[in-house]
């Protein structure tokens, strides 16, 4: 694509080190970083006993967390699962861990190298596991975007409220500004505090999150919301836009979550008479609003969990978690599928594989250290003053 070509769409050209995920370096970025070693073969068949042999061998020394949204192969080593909040509380919670190997994507171990100790170390088995969201927001962006704001006459009147699946410079942004993290569980109670706060809110990265919960679970109106694009002059807003807005919405979106339509809604009700439908609040407002329940991973995994058997379920979220839950809640007689017939992984978290955890795994039962995340000391202080006041939300 030309960069005019670009421009007529209204898109960025990918810089080349991102189309060459795994190689290269961009620092603004949490893709395209080289991932050293050689890595065991795919089709390795010890690579199962490598891995467990390299794990009783760390002991305690290591601590595993796995993301919902692992494939079964990785997920099978995990010493705890769940979402990326829940999983960085838990590193923390175990400080004689000397080696935290998350099995997520990068702003989720940067979180987990802001909560844990400096004694612990966060490694990420390919540091190429990004998150398409989080890199839809920039330290430069955003920095621009309060300019635009303070511009307007407006910026004393803003509170940050920025998504978990952030990077650390965007927390530590929040931090700085007064703001406050949330999670997809408690975005409700983190608006509300934002708003006894101040009279708007910029929201970033995801704009459906913030949309959603504006909307359904706060009263406000679509009118109340405007799209800020980082990629236009302004942010695509006149001064009188912002001035008239409550909520500020970045524009970004899950490349997992934004892919259901609602036609997926309208064409699983008609292929499954009586189904429940059961969405992540990730997804588009006009999905959400047609979804039967709307809740977080944890929500999702629960509400089967509680489900009467015989029921039938569509699921608008990431496809591991997915048919995991498929497979788990089946002797139940529990009828769970995919929302959309389109097959769809999230590809970074894919990313995780047997053989980068093997390849770690062996690399820190040898003493080697590979793959740390950290996070420098002035961005780990602001983006930690934020998530505390996440921690300290009503």
């Amino acid at each position: 694509m030309t960069t005019a070509q670009a421009q007529e769409l209204d898109v960025q050209p990918t810089p080349l080190a991102l189309l060459l995920l795994g190689r290269e370096a961009d620092p603004r970025s949490e893709r395209g970083v080289e991932c050293p070693g050689d890595l065991p073969a795919a089709s390795d068949p010890d690579l199962v006993a490598r891995a467990r042999a390299a794990k009783e061998k760390l002991g305690d020394k290591v601590f595993v967390l796995g993301h919902h949204y692992q494939r079964d192969e990785v997920i099978q080593f995990a010493d705890v699962t769940g979402d990326s909040f829940k999983l960085a509380r838990d590193a923390a919670a175990r400080p004689e861990a000397e080696y935290i190997v998350f099995c997520g994507v990068h702003f989720m171990a940067e979180s987990a190298d802001i909560l844990t100790s400096d004694d612990q170390k966060v490694v990420l088995p390919d540091l190429a596991a990004g998150c398409s969201m989080a890199d839809m927001a920039t330290a430069e962006q955003v920095a621009e975007c309060w300019d635009v704001l303070t511009e307007a006459g407006i910026a004393e009147q803003v509170v940050p409220v920025s998504y978990m699946n952030s990077s650390a410079d965007i927390k530590a942004f929040t931090g700085r500004h007064g703001g406050t993290i949330c999670t997809s569980s408690n975005a409700e109670r983190a608006l509300n505090w934002a708003f006894e706060q101040g009279e708007k809110v910029l929201f970033l990265p995801d704009q459906h999150l913030g949309r959603n919960t504006a909307v359904r679970d706060l009263g406000m109106s679509l009118e109340d919301c405007v799209v800020y694009n980082p990629h236009r002059p302004n942010g695509g807003l006149t001064a009188e836009e912002l001035r008239a807005a409550k909520m500020i919405l970045w524009r970004g979106h899950c490349s997992v979550h934004g892919r259901f339509s609602l036609d997926s809604v309208n064409d699983v009700r008609e292929r499954i008479p009586g189904v429940n439908v059961l969405v992540h609040p990730e997804c588009k407002h006009e999905v959400v609003a047609a979804a039967d329940y709307v809740g977080s991973t944890e929500y999702i995994i629960k509400a089967l969990e509680a489900a009467p058997a015989g029921s039938k379920w569509a699921i608008g979220t990431e496809l591991n978690l997915v048919r995991r839950l498929a497979n788990r809640f089946a002797a139940e007689d529990k009828e769970i599928v995919f929302l959309d017939k389109t097959v769809c992984f999230c590809s970074t978290m894919n990313r995780i594989d047997l053989p980068h955890l093997v390849w770690t795994l062996e690399s820190l039962a040898e003493g080697t250290l590979v793959n740390r995340i950290e996070v420098d000391q002035e961005t780990e202080a602001f983006a930690k003053l934020a998530l505390e006041r996440m921690l300290a939300l009503p």
